[in-house]
């Protein structure tokens, strides 16, 4: 089946290179200008997480289609770190330890990397799972999300870090089920 995966557009947060995980933060203006200007596939069945950026993004490139909220496709609770960038957290030591992990290490109060990452992957799996084998679904969501589900599933395999996508941008993919094969990006 053909999977697109699409990142929400930039928000202030994004813009400020802040940890924006649980706020539920909309579109900023150059957000939705980058949006306008970009080219996307073809829109399969429609999944998104319920956050406004998400959904707001959703909406400006597939207008008129309804999306499906998936709630296991929200972005991690970087807890403690929340709203705040590396300058703002580099003199506190719970940011220091996180980074010495390799960003495997739970966020304070927040959410831990790994379960993060499940919940993704069965969030994704949740969506496909209602999809015949030959569809087609277009998921827009978070830069996290989609490093999780390519990490899981793509081949050649890489480091979730290594599937970083920009703001806008994603990929174009082909899902046996078990594997997903990058076939073009966004």
């Amino acid at each position: 089946m053909r999977i697109d995966l699409i990142r929400h557009g930039r928000t202030e947060g994004n813009l400020e290179m802040r940890y924006i995980g649980r706020t539920d933060e909309p579109l900023s203006f150059t957000g939705i200008a980058e949006l306008v200007k970009m080219n996307y596939p073809v829109c399969g069945k429609l999944f998104t997480s319920p956050m406004k950026r998400c959904v707001q993004t959703a909406e400006l490139i597939y207008p008129g289609i309804e999306p499906v909220i998936c709630e296991a496709l929200r972005e991690c609770d970087f807890g403690d770190f929340e709203g705040r960038n590396y300058i703002e957290l580099s003199l506190d030591s719970r940011y220091q330890r996180w980074i010495d992990s390799g960003g495997e290490e739970a966020f304070p109060n927040g959410e831990s990397p790994a379960d993060f990452k499940k919940r993704c992957i069965d969030g994704f799996l949740e969506c496909v799972g209602s999809l015949p084998d030959d569809g087609h679904a277009s998921f827009v969501v978070h830069g996290g999300t989609i490093m999780a589900v390519m990490e899981h599933f793509a081949v050649p395999e890489k480091s979730y870090y290594d599937w970083h996508t920009a703001n806008g941008h994603g990929y174009i993919t082909e899902f046996d089920g078990n594997k997903i094969k990058v076939t073009s990006k966004i």
